[in-house]
């Protein structure tokens, strides 16, 4: 079972040796990390290979216990040059990453299929999954259209990541995914959100980035999305919170995860706390 992972963009203004040492203090066994920015003019933190900031997080890493689970954000847009992201995904996987988080964001689903596809195959070379998060107001927006391409392109590093509230506000409900072979359902992301739909993008878009609420508090049917996924599928919380501080909003998104996961019945609730799954030498279970 995969240690319980914290999203970077629950504290995207922490540095990635800032997120890790406030993960592992909070009870978090694994972290992602913004290493290339979501959107034109957004956070990010490069990572390169040999680099000094990428040996002092290696370090980091092993002395806090704390893996890398994933590293994000590609966007699947119209002309990208993949091969431009080898030293990206190379310095990813010497930091023991296993997938790279990517959305789709080419109207064209031939050439967007082909350019998931091109993306998994370099991203082989360095053994790391590539997951295809869909939210309703990108091009990939919904469960089954995120299904189609993976599908499509035919690679068996590729998979889907499902996010709890953009299952919600793409019209999507857990009952889904039981249609889905669970070689594609390879990682979900956890929080909660109240029952009212956002009525536009825009709004959406507000409540994915400022809106969430942690696990528990709200109305999605979280312990339905869990029975749901495979149980080794790769769990983590994304929980950005106004109102809280960095460290603040981590122990809220530990704790709060760690009651519901509690909750479950104990064949249900995967092994999730640092003290239950310590990160190995061997790396985490890749699809």
């Amino acid at each position: 079972m995969s240690a319980l992972g914290l999203a970077h963009l629950t504290a995207l203004e922490l540095s990635p040796p800032e997120l890790a040492r406030e993960a592992a203090s909070a009870g978090f066994g694994a972290i992602g990390l913004r290493v290339h920015p979501a959107m034109a003019g957004g956070v990010a933190y490069p990572i390169r290979t040999g680099s000094w900031a990428q040996r002092e997080l290696r370090t980091i890493l092993a002395s806090e216990g704390v893996r890398l689970n994933e590293i994000e954000f590609i966007q699947l847009t119209p002309g990208l040059d993949i091969a431009a992201f080898a030293p990206l995904l190379e310095a990813g996987a010497e930091l023991g990453a296993s997938a790279v988080t990517v959305s789709g964001d080419d109207s064209d689903h031939v050439r967007l299929t082909a350019t998931f596809a091109a993306l998994c195959d370099l991203a082989g070379e360095f053994d790391l999954r590539v997951d295809l998060e869909f939210m309703r107001w990108r091009v990939v927006g919904t469960l089954a259209q995120a299904e189609a391409i993976v599908r499509q392109a035919g690679r068996p590093n590729g998979a889907m990541l499902v996010d709890a509230l953009h299952l919600s506000r793409s019209g999507g409900a857990p009952g889904d995914l039981a249609a889905v072979p669970g070689e594609l359902l390879r990682a979900a992301q956890l929080c909660d959100a109240a029952a009212t739909q956002p009525q536009t993008d825009t709004d959406a878009i507000t409540e994915a980035r400022e809106g969430r609420l942690p696990s528990g508090e709200g109305a999605l049917p979280l312990a339905a999305l869990l029975r749901a996924l495979p149980s080794d599928a790769a769990l983590s919380v994304e929980l950005p919170m106004r109102g809280l501080d960095a460290r603040a909003r981590i122990a809220t998104a530990y704790s709060a995860t760690r009651r519901l996961l509690d909750s479950l019945p104990p064949r249900e609730a995967p092994a999730t706390s640092r003290s239950m799954s310590r990160p190995t030498t061997q790396g985490p279970v890749r699809a």
